[in-house]
């Protein structure tokens, strides 16, 4: 077959049972789960910069990865040409959704106005291949954090012409996104942080980002762009400490700052992991606030304390996401985006898709086992029955604002005693899980 992966055919759906490595055994598209079909579901994207642009460095060793698109330089017309395999990949892999940063799909040139006129070129392509392909922008953003520009930050900078370059960049980004049919766009805050508070105003910088954050609302309702604004949580790594540190820092910082009716969250495993958190918890608090808008699939490696990003296989972790997003009701306008890169030691081409086969795989098992704990009522009468005591009596007065702490002290004075607790069931809980998992 033609095309950069010339070996690699169309990727289908074969069931369970298939022996065949470049097959779904899971993820069929058009299967209906809970009233919706795969595809609607999880609204699968490829992530740019891993997939096509990450060649495997890491800090003790040079680039191992075999990827006949990059050129030795990169200029307009190879990043042109690497829209082409992009666009190969997304088709034969059945991915309806892409995500990217602008400086993965286009270089910088010597001025900002060249900058530009790079990714107008470049984007060009890209909406050509979308016209012709039918694949999506899930979500675009800017790279606020590679340039030596940004070595203190960009919105949180302490130099004030980094803030307006990144407020320019950023603005362009808005603006390819719209034009491009994105359906979000997301920030994140990659040296949006602190290295030592010694030289660190650190209330100055919140000031700014939030300034920042509000100028980039105007943009968008000043060019039409209605799609959701995300904001992406992660607590270390580059800075030692980074103000988007997890869901519910975001979801405070969003709100003192009159910007939580204008976002939402994009979570990542891999980000709730290195905050001490599972994903399950981060996920559980943006859905309590309202503010789930996306997920990045990937997941960390318990035992590194770094951003390890790999493709998310874990049944476990997917039957718990899957978990959390059927009980909101789906993931909105976000989806399922694949932030995740190979290993240093996968550097063929080929396996990109059997890393992508795998996430989509495993999600697809994840919403499918969830659905059916659902559908069985497994947790609701868990948690019916473990709250029982707020469903009437004093509990539904304290619920409904009807008791003052002089009630509860006359209630607590008559009786005695509270009542006795009772067992959490953890075990029997996790057995469960166990034989829908099976």
């Amino acid at each position: 077959m033609a095309g950069d992966f010339p070996d690699v055919p169309k990727i289908e759906y074969e069931g369970p049972k298939t022996k065949n490595p470049l097959a779904f055994r899971h993820y069929n598209a058009e299967e209906v789960v809970v009233g919706k079909t795969m595809e609607e579901y999880l609204r699968f994207a490829v992530a740019y910069w891993h997939t096509f642009r990450g060649m495997g460095v890491d800090p003790f060793g040079a680039g191992t990865m075999l990827r006949p698109w990059e050129a030795d330089e990169d200029s307009v017309d190879n990043a042109k040409r690497r829209v082409e395999v992009a666009f190969e990949f997304f088709t034969k892999l059945g991915a309806p959704y892409y995500c990217f940063h602008d400086r993965d799909v286009a270089p910088e040139g010597d001025s900002l106005r060249e900058t530009n006129a790079n990714l107008d070129a470049v984007v060009a392509a890209m909406r050509e291949h979308q016209d012709a392909t039918g694949v999506k922008l899930l979500w675009g953003t800017a790279s606020l954090f590679t340039n030596p520009r940004f070595m203190h930050g960009a919105a949180t900078s302490c130099n004030a012409d980094a803030f307006a370059y990144a407020a320019a960049q950023v603005k362009k980004a808005i603006e390819v996104t719209h034009s491009l049919g994105g359906e979000n766009y997301v920030f994140w805050g990659g040296r949006e942080g602190y290295t030592t508070l010694y030289n660190t105003d650190m209330k100055r910088e919140m000031d700014h980002l939030g300034r920042f954050f509000h100028l980039a609302v105007d943009h968008a309702r000043d060019i039409g762009f209605t799609g959701q604004f995300l904001i992406e949580p992660k607590p270390k790594e580059p800075t030692k400490h980074q103000y988007d540190f997890d869901a519910g820092n975001c979801i405070a910082f969003l709100k003192t700052y009159d910007l939580d009716k204008h976002f939402k969250l994009n979570l990542e495993t891999n980000h709730a992991t290195l905050a001490g958190h599972t994903m399950m918890h981060e996920l559980e608090l943006a859905v309590s606030a309202g503010m789930l808008g996306s997920i990045d699939a990937n997941r960390g490696d318990l035992l590194l304390g770094w951003d390890t990003d790999q493709f998310p296989t874990d049944i476990y972790l997917t039957t718990r996401v899957m978990l959390v997003v059927l009980r909101n009701g789906g993931i909105g306008s976000g989806g399922f985006n694949f932030d995740a890169k190979v290993r240093r030691e996968s550097f063929e081409p080929v396996d990109l898709f059997h890393a992508h086969i795998g996430g989509m795989d495993a999600f697809a098992r994840g919403l499918k086992i969830a659905a059916a704990m659902q559908a069985d009522g497994v947790f609701e009468g868990i948690l019916k029955e473990r709250y029982a005591s707020w469903d009437s009596g004093i509990g539904a007065k304290i619920e409904a604002g009807e008791a003052s702490f002089a009630d509860l002290e006359e209630y607590m004075l008559e009786k005695g005693e509270a009542d006795a607790n009772a067992s959490g069931r953890q075990e029997m809980i996790e057995n469960i899980v166990n034989d829908y998992i099976v």
